[in-house]
C-alpha cells in the first residue's frame, strides 16, 4: 500500500531538547546534574506535564517532596526554552521536499503550556497540516487513544502512514495500530531509512 502520510515526532526527531542544556550551568557538577535529573526533574515527572499537569501544579509537588532544592526547581519550567538547542536541521530540511508528495503531520509528547511557545519560535512547524500535541489530548504516547485521535481527526489510514519517533514504546504501538515506523535512534540519517520506504525525497 502506497504510503500517503509522514506523521513525525519532534522532541529528539526534529527538535534537540534536553534539560542538561540549562541545568549544566546551574550546577557546574555533572554528578549532581544527573542526580537532580534522574531523580527529581525526572523524564517521568515532566511526563505527567505532557499529559495535561499543570507547570504549577508540577513544580509545587517537587518542591513539598525536596524543599532543599527548591530554587533548582523553579527554574525548571521558568527556563525550559534554553533546554532547546534548535532544530536538527538535517531533517527539517526534508519537510518542503516532503510536503510536495505527502500530507505531514506532527505526534507529539509535548505540555499544552510550552508547545505554542516553540511552536511560534519555529516556522518549520506552519508547515505541517495538523499537529496532535498530548497535552492538549491529556493523554500520551504510547497510549493508543492518541494515535487514535490524529487517524479520527485528519481522516487518516494508518497503513498509509508512515510514523517516524525516536522512543521504541511509541514505534511498538504504532506498530500495532499498523502504521509504517520509523525508530529514529542516535542521530542516524532519517533521509536513509526514508529511502527504505521508497520515499520521494
Amino acid at each position: 500500500m502506497k504510503i500517503k502520510n509522514i506523521i513525525f515526532d519532534f522532541g529528539g526527531v526534529l527538535i534537540d531538547a534536553n534539560p542538561r542544556y540549562f541545568y549544566q550551568d546551574v550546577f557546574n557538577d555533572s554528578e549532581k546534574m544527573e542526580l537532580f535529573l534522574e531523580t527529581i526533574c525526572s523524564a517521568s515527572w515532566n511526563l505527567k506535564q505532557d499529559a495535561g499537569r499543570s507547570f504549577s501544579e508540577a513544580t509545587q509537588e517537587l518542591i513539598n517532596k525536596f524543599p532543599d532544592y527548591t530554587d533548582e526547581i523553579k527554574l525548571y519550567y521558568s527556563n525550559w526554552p534554553k533546554m532547546i538547542k534548535g532544530p536538527i536541521k538535517e531533517n527539517v530540511n526534508l519537510i518542503d521536499k516532503l510536503k510536495i508528495h505527502y500530507r505531514l503531520f506532527g505526534l507529539t509528547n509535548w505540555s499544552a503550556e510550552s508547545f505554542p511557545i516553540v511552536y511560534n519560535q519555529y516556522p518549520f512547524f506552519k508547515k505541517f497540516e495538523g499537529i496532535v500535541v498530548s497535552g492538549d489530548e491529556e493523554t500520551i504516547k504510547p497510549d493508543i487513544q492518541i494515535y487514535n485521535v490524529l487517524l479520527i481527526r485528519y481522516n487518516l489510514k494508518a497503513y498509509e502512514s508512515l510514523f517516524i519517533d525516536d522512543a521504541k514504546e511509541n514505534i511498538e504501538a504504532a506498530d500495532k495500530l499498523g502504521f509504517k515506523t520509523i525508530h529514529y535512534k542516535d542521530r542516524g540519517s532519517l533521509k536513509h531509512e526514508l529511502k527504505k520506504f521508497n520515499i520521494n525525497i
